[in-house]
């Protein structure tokens, strides 16, 4: 049996007197690719900020790789090895491409408030940048301001920012949102290969994606985890199906 390298045990989240997140319990074996869908308004972005510690827990456990992050705070969590993007991009775009890379790699390799270094002589992070940004394609692009690329371009420097801390449990949320058919195809492939030998628990509402890069699936209603399996699982799991893919997965 794998190790389990995310695991939920009866997480719950209210907000005053409305309860989101009911219960959760789930468990993420190391190097998987693990979708969580669900319809509008199931709780699926609430929990990724439950584990990623943007929200407090109400009540339950998060355990990463066996340790409880339970109330630790979000940059904590870092340092253990999670990170996480948005639906939302978030670079800095003033910076060039190969700048933001860099400021993601300086913490994760221990230069943190460090005033007597000159960035651009430490060989170490400007290796793992360009590593990077080969990685994602982004090359020919090196010096551009991160404003100035196209949209699936800015997603793609995320998903690089977020892999940059050299993290093993990486959280996606939504990553091929807002992207044509073209656009989506090729972010596939970066995610598949940015993320081999990592375990990626990912948020998306394309079931064409979902199907064809999740090893594992949980379906979210009302704050409740109501099926978890393969993706060939909860096709054909009638509750699901009528809960929420209805004919989306045909």
């Amino acid at each position: 049996m794998s190790a389990t390298a995310l695991e939920l045990n009866g997480v719950q989240k209210s907000f005053g007197r409305t309860p989101i997140i009911n219960g959760v319990d789930l468990a993420i074996a190391k190097g998987e690719r693990h979708a969580i869908i669900g319809p509008n308004g199931a709780g699926k972005s609430t929990l990724f900020n439950l584990i990623s510690a943007r929200f407090p827990v109400s009540s339950g456990q998060i355990l990463l790789n066996g340790q409880d992050i339970t109330g630790l705070e979000a940059q904590e969590i870092n340092r253990k090895g999670l990170s996480r993007s948005f639906q939302i991009t978030n670079i800095f775009p003033r910076l060039s491409v190969y700048e933001n890379l860099r400021c993601a790699v300086l913490w994760s390799l221990g230069y943190r408030y460090s005033f007597w270094h000159r960035v651009g002589s430490l060989k170490d992070v400007r290796a793992r940048a360009e590593e990077i940004v080969d990685k994602i394609g982004l090359s020919r692009r090196r010096e551009r301001p991160a404003g100035m690329l196209s949209y699936a371009e800015q997603r793609a420097l995320e998903i690089g920012i977020t892999i940059a801390g050299g993290a093993d449990v990486i959280l996606l949320d939504e990553p091929t949102a807002g992207m044509s058919h073209s656009e989506t195809r090729d972010a596939v492939e970066l995610i598949r290969n940015v993320t081999q030998g990592k375990t990626l628990v990912m948020v998306e509402h394309d079931m064409g994606v979902v199907f064809g890069l999740a090893d594992r699936i949980s379906v979210l209603v009302y704050g409740r985890v109501l099926a978890s399996g393969t993706p060939e699982e909860i096709r054909g799991n009638p509750a699901v199906r009528e809960a929420y893919l209805g004919t989306e997965a045909d």
